[in-house]
């Protein structure tokens, strides 16, 4: 048999056997619809009291009225109210993270356009300043320690951010040049989360890295705990510690165990509807866990904006419709015999 010949019935194999392993992605389906001209969902965070879902409008523009705008949807998907984030003056229109502070329960949302962080009324939408960083910052991410510290990815600087329960200014808990990016999408350190053991893992979106920084932060303590992951943007860690991450660059969102291995991907791209909405996910940007699902904000970006191309950039710009897309919370076995 020649080497042809050889490599020809290997492919064979590979190709018609319908026992070849392959990931069960499940099938991500709409959850809620924005209403218009609400575009570019990013942030998204439950309220845990109502089960209510909070999504942050990413509209760098300014093509509404110059606020920033927060979504608000019943657990089944249906919409409640617009915030128009008003009292704080120079806020921008811009905004990234949100959620709920576990023990405070005010509404924090990141206003990335202003560099800064605000206090929201989640009936309302007044806001009051909770922390400002400088005017070089690119805030995009938070979360929260067990004793209420709260915790901001800053993109561009490479640093953790850190205040108190109530604000005030942020100094810096972590730095280190695994936390900054020469890549596209040109953002560093982006969701972030703490596992049981006080350890925070940190998405690189340009690297396509999870970072690892050890309890107590410092400088230059981080590693890098796994790579590969194409956009690596917001993240949430599940009750076993297993750490599922939007990968904005491929339509999906993969799930990694504490060693740092893919368990499972999940959702994918399946083109626009008619009425222009994305079918599945298209540049998932942030999730968050409700009951037995996960929620996903399709940030749908066109890049090009931004002056460079992506894969998703041309079916981005096709969307009229932003939705905020829904898949099961599973973790599927991967079938290898």
């Amino acid at each position: 048999m020649t080497v042809r010949t050889s490599l020809l019935a290997a492919l064979s194999v590979l190709i018609l056997s319908p026992a070849a392993p392959a990931w069960d992605r499940g099938e991500a389906t709409t959850f809620a619809r924005l209403p218009q001209p609400e575009r570019n969902p990013e942030g998204i965070a439950l309220d845990k009291k109502t089960g209510d879902v909070y999504v942050a409008d990413f509209d760098f523009r300014g093509t509404n009225d110059k606020l920033g705008h927060v979504i608000v949807f019943n657990k089944d998907g249906k919409l409640l109210r617009v915030l128009r984030l008003a009292g704080v003056p120079g806020s921008s229109s811009a905004l990234l993270g949100l959620d709920f502070h576990p023990t405070t329960h005010a509404l924090l949302v990141i206003d990335f356009g202003a560099q800064q962080v605000l206090n929201v009324n989640p009936k309302t939408g007044a806001s009051t300043l909770f922390t400002k960083l400088d005017s070089a910052a690119g805030p995009n991410a938070l979360t929260f320690d067990t004793a209420g510290n709260v915790y901001i990815s800053d993109s561009f600087h490479g640093v953790i951010w850190k205040t108190g329960p109530n604000g005030g200014a942020a100094t810096s808990w972590a730095s280190s040049i695994l936390l900054r990016t020469t890549g596209k999408p040109p953002f560093g350190a982006n969701g972030i989360a703490f596992d049981k053991d006080g350890a925070m893992f940190v998405a690189n979106t340009g690297d396509d890295t999870i970072v690892k920084i050890p309890p107590g932060g410092g400088v230059e303590t981080a590693t890098v705990f796994t790579n590969s992951i194409n956009g690596a943007d917001g993240l949430a860690i599940d009750e076993h510690g297993n750490i599922w991450v939007c990968a904005n660059q491929a339509d999906e969102i993969v799930v990694i165990d504490k060693t740092g291995k893919a368990i499972a991907k999940l959702g994918d791209f399946d083109g626009i509807s008619e009425r222009g909405e994305p079918r599945g996910f298209l540049f998932p940007a942030s999730l968050v866990f409700s009951g037995e699902f996960v929620l996903v904000t399709n940030l749908s970006l066109d890049t090009n904006l931004f002056g460079f191309n992506s894969v998703d950039a041309g079916w981005a710009a096709q969307v009229k419709t932003h939705t905020v897309a829904k898949i099961k919370r599973r973790i599927p076995p991967v079938h290898d015999d």
